[in-house]
């Protein structure tokens, strides 16, 4: 559980309390066991403190473009593997859904808090993608 108070949690930290055992079951599912590190990593990272470092908002980037399957035509990419093992008959498919959806939310109401440096970051991923 997140010891920052709701007052001074920004909806980023909040969105990730909320969905913890979502966002690592679906990093999982999407970029196994590294993937499921990387979102533990931040996890705790975001759990830690109210305050975002400038590599917490590069992974919290990184983590939607693994929700949003940026990298799954990419066939160098390991994402493009794991997502060709998903079955699209499976409840969890929906539920990465929601949770790419739900981040996007959690980082355009967070961007205030970011400052520039998360605007930026975010658009130089968008224009790569």
């Amino acid at each position: 559980m997140f010891d920052i108070p709701y007052g001074a949690a920004s909806a980023l930290h909040i969105f990730a309390h909320d969905n913890m055992e979502g966002l690592q079951n679906a990093a999982l599912l999407l970029g196994g066991r590294p993937w499921l590190t990387r979102t533990q990593r931040l996890m705790e990272d975001l759990r830690a403190s109210p305050v975002t470092s400038r590599r917490v908002q590069r992974e919290v980037i990184a983590l939607h473009a693994l929700l949003s399957l940026d990298h799954v035509h990419d066939e160098d990419r390991p994402e493009a593997g794991y997502f060709a093992d998903l079955d699209p008959e499976q409840p969890y498919v929906e539920e990465i859904c929601l949770l790419a959806d739900g981040l996007t939310d959690a980082i355009a109401a967070t961007m205030e808090h970011f400052g520039p440096s998360m605007r930026t970051a975010l658009q130089s991923y968008q224009r790569e993608v």
